[in-house]
């Protein structure tokens, strides 16, 4: 069965992600895979890919609507004649309909959460377009139960067109440490007498890193217990980098901030960690917060999306709302003073991925919804 995968852009990120665990974990005798982006596919993000086989296509679009790729997707979907068309997020969404003039018998559509324009999801003109392209769509997928009732209430989608899947976590790959904390690699901090709060993602306005800078700065201002031995890792790049430099320089915090880069090696970020702080404006099922849980680590996230489903407040951390730096502080403060709370919430956390967050389990959901949808749009066949 040929699955292509749609996406804006095929780079680091939670989406991207989990597209990669999705295809290394499937099975090859079943699947197989393409993964299509509208604009480009990074080289080095690809190579996450190990699965054998897999082609990488990029379409270069430029700025504007896709009915500019809509010839090469057309060309593409009937050359290569996948039983199932993927698309994920609204950037990708208009694919679905050369798909469906290409005759692909399957068009589902994945959403996993909102950027900065809508953060809420709450703009009605978007709310139009996702109606637009609903009759190319054979089935949804809401990676939350928010974005799941947003599908049926905005976008009207009946609900037996809506399959909620969670994304999925490897806790042999993402796990606590053995013994003490790693020091990261190439990292100023790590010493035993430093509380290191991190967080891991592209530094993008949605992701909003500058509100956990105005955080621990004020942590800092505060003198509250244990902010001399504080510490801000900040791990990822993208557009926001330089307004992040900008403001830790206008904190005078440039002593305890160290701004990581882009990196390969996430598992051992997380394991040399003691506290993860989520700050986004928006968020799906954030794939960083459940590889933080899998690490042991507590969770400051803001309630936002589908925070509230992964991180229980009180128990494995602490839910805030977005874009208020005084309470993400008041939030971090106690995990910063006190070691048996972080060693507390994050055991918790590292429970309930093992119980409730599989990485095996999300692959059986998404390759069960890969064989029933075909098996009813082609009903007299039998799908392995």
């Amino acid at each position: 069965m040929l699955v292509m995968h749609v996406v804006y852009r095929f780079d680091v990120g939670g989406l991207e992600n989990g597209v990669v665990n999705l295809i290394n974990r499937m099975p090859s005798d079943r699947f197989r895979h393409v993964v299509v982006a509208l604009t480009q596919c990074a080289p080095a993000f690809c190579r996450r890919i190990v699965q054998p086989d897999v082609e990488f296509i990029s379409l270069d679009k430029p700025p504007g609507h896709g009915v500019k790729v809509y010839p090469q997707l057309y060309r593409l979907f009937r050359d290569r004649r996948p039983a199932i068309v993927h698309t994920r997020n609204l950037a990708a969404l208009e694919a679905v309909v050369p798909a469906r003039a290409a005759g692909v018998p399957v068009r589902i559509h994945g959403e996993h959460g909102w950027d900065v324009a809508d953060p809420g999801g709450t703009r009605r003109k978007l709310q139009f377009v996702r109606r637009l392209y609903r009759p190319f769509v054979s089935r949804y997928v809401a990676l939350s139960r928010h974005l799941a009732l947003y599908l049926a209430d905005a976008v009207r989608v009946p609900a037996a067109r809506i399959e909620r899947i969670c994304n999925g976590v490897d806790p042999a790959r993402f796990r606590p440490p053995d013994g003490r904390r790693p020091l990261i690699a190439g990292s100023p901090f790590g010493g035993d007498d430093e509380v290191l709060v991190g967080t891991v993602g592209r530094l993008d306005a949605v992701k909003d890193q500058l509100n956990l800078v105005r955080a621990v700065a004020h942590l800092i201002s505060q003198r509250a217990p244990g902010t001399d031995r504080l510490r801000l890792i900040i791990a990822g790049d993208g557009a926001s980098r330089s307004g992040i430099e900008a403001e830790v320089r206008a904190a005078g915090i440039g002593h305890t901030v160290w701004l990581a880069g882009e990196r390969a090696d996430v598992p051992d970020v997380m394991r040399g960690l003691d506290v993860f702080a989520l700050p986004s404006l928006a968020e799906g099922i954030s794939n960083t917060i459940l590889e933080a849980m899998a690490s042991g680590l507590p969770v400051t996230a803001t309630d936002v999306g589908g925070n509230p489903e992964l991180v229980e407040h009180g128990v494995t951390g602490t839910l805030v709302p977005p874009s208020d730096y005084v309470a993400l502080a008041d939030a971090l403060a106690p995990y910063v003073a006190d070691g048996m709370l972080r060693r507390r919430h994050g055991d918790a956390g590292r429970g309930r991925v093992d119980a409730e967050f599989s990485l095996d389990v999300m692959v059986d959901r998404y390759a069960a919804l890969y064989r029933t949808s075909l098996e009813a749009a082609l009903p007299l066949r039998r799908v392995a």
